[in-house]
């Protein structure tokens, strides 16, 4: 799949301090990357650097292969900082000034407004616009050039949970069209159900980098209860395959062999005596791995 950015050993440095650390990673078109970190993991000074705003120590990136830094500036779309624009002007005539700034033709601002659902609210003042608004009409901004890639800083940042189910929804819709998608978030949840592929970042550094699912397959384990808690602790123990690995009020959690289904680890409580009240097989989430990964390194 042909990559879209290419970035060698990256760093930036503010005097004593190293934002982003030797940083390497590439992106494929098509695809939705997320860089995933808490606040002062480097995320928005990669972004910076990648847009030309803010100037590398050290390191190289490159975007569509041997675009020029200007050439490929004109096919991104990115919103970086909080939306601004002119308070006392309505959508309209916000996104009327930045067509015009970035020389794009104007006949698809309905479009862009309809994308991100304020095409009834385009006579109305920014200033009315609630923070979910406001920020669904940056994405309409940095969608007007039609672009190859669109970049986001942390666009759900602050939104309650409508406001972050929209832009989620706006999200997955542009990139079901194709365009590449670079977000920049500390919310695990969001990046685990918009992104195909994650960079989590501690400190400036990449602690794992590639496709979501490479963090969230790792091996399943079960839920389970029964009337007499002690006692199926007692046979659990006493089973080949089968592990006590955590308890929660009246549930345990076991660790299981490769080949032991839901079915089987019934039947062998059963054989044994145990009828489960409860037994559910579950995944470990991404937020679940991202915790083990920062304390594992």
């Amino acid at each position: 799949m042909e990559n879209v950015l290419v970035i060698n050993n990256l760093t930036k440095k503010f005097g004593r301090l190293t934002a982003v650390d030797n940083l390497s990673f590439q992106v494929q078109r098509g695809n939705v990357y997320g860089l995933l970190g808490p606040n002062g993991s480097g995320k928005s000074t990669t972004l910076g650097m990648l847009l030309t705003s803010i100037n590398p120590t050290s390191g190289s990136w490159q975007w569509f292969g041997n675009a020029t830094p200007t050439d490929a500036l004109m096919r991104i779309g990115a919103t970086i900082e909080r939306p601004n624009f002119y308070p006392y002007l309505n959508a309209t005539q916000n996104l009327l000034i930045t067509a015009k700034i970035k020389g794009v033709d104007v006949k698809n601002i309905d479009e862009k407004l309809n994308l991100v659902g304020l095409l009834e609210r385009k006579k109305d003042k920014f200033a009315t616009y609630s923070l979910g608004m406001k920020q669904r009409l940056a994405i309409a901004s940095a969608m007007l050039n039609d672009p190859e890639v669109l970049i986001l800083d942390e666009p759900t940042n602050g939104l309650d949970p409508m406001g972050i189910i929209q832009i989620r929804e706006i999200i997955l819709n542009i990139a079901s069209t194709g365009t590449t998608i670079i977000l920049a978030s500390h919310l695990l949840d969001e990046v685990e159900k918009v992104c195909t592929h994650v960079i989590v970042l501690r400190n400036g550094k990449a602690l794992f980098s590639g496709e979501v699912s490479g963090m969230t397959n790792s091996k399943p384990y079960f839920e389970i209860a029964a009337p007499d808690m002690d006692r199926l602790k007692m046979v659990i123990d006493k089973i080949p395959g089968l592990k006590v690995s955590g308890r929660n009020g009246d549930i345990l959690r076991i660790d299981a062999e490769d080949d032991l289904t839901p079915d089987k680890i019934n039947q062998l409580l059963f054989d044994n005596g145990i009828a489960l009240s409860h037994l559910i097989k579950k995944k470990n989430s991404l937020e679940t791995q991202f915790l083990e990964l920062v304390k594992s390194k």
